[in-house]
């Protein structure tokens, strides 16, 4: 099967827009889907920097949503050809954090998603010369026109939704609002600081919002903070004079929570500071260099964890996101900014200037 696909050959190239071809059908357990949009996440980016971890030529792309076209089998009804699906990080399904309804903390989540896919696999993609490309992407590689995934990776929706917006359900916005809803568990009367007004860091303010809590939004770009105030959060510049103190003045002597995405070693600190005793600090960015934490940051219970995308079971938290955007409560829609996977290097450049919170490719669809 050939088609069109977004090919990362060399760490410092631009992407390629080729024809690859799909050398097996589903297998048991799994399904092909046509792609209808395919968010791009730092995630996505970040494998410029991944200092050669991340096997390459690759197909990247793992916030992808599209329509199942063929399976193959033994998917006991979970999805069936004609369904929406949006797509979802890979996980094993038989380890101890994926039976304990955790599979964000699955103990293969780095070789199935970041470093090559399950060992099992042989070689799936190759290029027009027949040469192989990675293993799929984080279960999906959806910077394509069809992406063949485990079916447990893939969330059946409403066929009434946006299926090309839906994407980054499948993991920044799941991130942010799992945060919210999940690792914190915040509810009326909470107060939360967020860090850093990305995709992320709006979902978070999103389902805050949706959720009665009381929220102050740090950002050094004022667009961004517009935005987040639009969205329900005071906003607060980040290069704010005494900026713990403002926090703690708007939240009522201090926030039970914070979620840092900017994984700035300052702000850290002053996040930490600004909380009231017993608070939680959740962070979702991965940390480059040694924090150093200042005296007293985490005296009076204070606490500090990582987050993995959103703490969240995807086929419950999905459902849930869908069903707070239709009654206008998660507008995660105002966010992206759609381009054909032809311009996925505009794309790129527009997400590293800040001109776009999330972009979202768009693949030629036969079915169209």
């Amino acid at each position: 099967m050939k088609f069109q696909a977004a090919v990362l050959r060399a760490y410092e190239d631009p992407f390629t827009v080729e024809e690859v071809t799909l050398r097996t059908e589903p297998a048991a357990g799994e399904i092909l889907v046509e792609i209808a949009g395919s968010g791009m996440c730092r995630t996505d980016l970040a494998v410029r920097r991944s200092a050669g971890r991340s096997p390459l030529p690759a197909v990247l792309g793992h916030e992808g949503s599209g329509v199942v076209v063929r399976t193959g089998g033994g998917l006991d009804a979970a999805v069936d050809v004609g369904d929406h699906v949006v797509l979802s990080f890979d996980s094993c399904g038989r380890c101890r954090n994926c039976l304990g309804a955790a599979p964000a903390y699955c103990d293969l989540f780095a070789s199935l998603n970041l470093f090559g896919g399950r060992e099992e696999e042989p070689p799936r993609f190759t290029d027009a010369t027949g040469k192989a490309l990675a293993p799929r992407w984080f279960g999906q590689s959806s910077f394509a026109a069809y992406a063949l995934v485990p079916a447990r990776n893939a969330v059946r929706v409403d066929p009434a939704l946006p299926l090309e917006l839906l994407g980054p359900l499948g993991c920044g916005f799941l991130t942010g609002a799992g945060a919210v809803l999940n690792t914190f568990g915040a509810g009326p009367g909470d107060t939360l600081t967020v860090l850093g007004t990305g995709a992320v860091g709006l979902a978070a303010v999103m389902a805050a919002t949706a959720v009665g809590v009381r929220t102050v939004a740090v950002d050094r770009h004022p667009q961004r903070l517009a935005l987040a105030e639009r969205f329900g959060a005071i906003p607060l510049p980040a290069g704010s004079a005494g900026l713990p103190e403002r926090i703690r003045r708007l939240t009522d002597g201090g926030a039970q929570y914070a979620l840092d995405t900017t994984a700035s070693a300052p702000l850290v600190n002053d996040a930490l500071r600004s909380l009231r005793p017993t608070g939680s600090l959740g962070l979702v960015a991965r940390l480059h260099t040694a924090l150093q934490l200042e005296p007293g940051t985490l005296d009076r219970g204070r606490s500090i964890r990582h987050v993995c995308e959103g703490d969240a079971v995807p086929g419950l938290l999905i459902p849930r996101l869908t069903g707070l955007w239709q009654t206008g409560r998660f507008p995660f829609d105002q966010l992206i900014r759609t381009y054909p996977l032809a311009d996925i290097n505009e794309a790129e450049r527009d997400c590293d200037a800040g001109r776009v919170v999330k972009p979202v490719l768009l693949p030629e669809r036969t079915s169209r």
